[in-house]
């Protein structure tokens, strides 16, 4: 039986807000630093990774998703930061201001539905974040360091997060390549 590798997240809306977060990315890459960057298509926040499962799995998961009830919120997407740290970084990401509460009430609402079908809880604390790029080596890591410092303070723009999506990703040579496999319309 084959698995599917599935997510839970919030596509981002806004056309101009995904402009400067490329934009952004764009500067990341020209510091030389060794990052594969995050394509246009796939940038979202991920509201819960839950990895690779079966085709019951997915279908009772897809029922998980349809059952939230949620207004549509606005989300700031503002400033960059690391993980695991700025001096040490892994994934370099852009974080959410305003819409952090509501992501992280949606976040608890599937986590504990998830747990009841089985899944094993997330091990990371939820912080809203927007992945840009990971980072393969630590060739030029200073000065992708500096580029995340200058810009702890940018501001990315204002989307409305008006639907929850559960999505597959296929992982290929060049990257994800992510499938809607069904959302949830929020409220207006």
């Amino acid at each position: 039986m084959p698995l599917h590798r599935i997510f839970i997240a919030v596509d981002i809306t806004d056309r101009q807000v995904v402009a400067n977060l490329v934009k952004f990315i764009g500067d990341i890459v020209a510091t030389g630093a060794d990052v594969k960057p995050v394509e246009e298509e796939n940038l979202h926040v991920t509201i819960r990774f839950i990895g690779e499962v079966g085709e019951e799995t997915v279908s009772r998961v897809c029922d998980i998703v349809k059952s939230l009830k949620q207004q549509a919120f606005t989300v700031h997407v503002t400033g960059v930061g690391a993980f695991p740290s700025v001096e040490k970084p892994r994934v370099v990401w852009a974080g959410v201001a305003e819409g952090s509460s509501e992501l992280g009430k949606i976040h608890e609402f599937y986590e504990g539905l998830l747990r009841k079908i089985g899944l094993q809880p997330d091990r990371e604390e939820f912080i809203p974040h927007i992945t840009l790029a990971r980072v393969r080596s630590g060739r030029k890591i200073s000065e992708l360091t500096r580029l995340i410092v200058a810009a702890r303070n940018m501001d990315f723009g204002v989307f409305r997060a008006d639907k929850v999506v559960l999505k597959e990703s296929f992982l290929t040579p060049r990257g994800p390549i992510y499938r809607d496999v069904c959302e949830v319309e929020l409220g207006k």
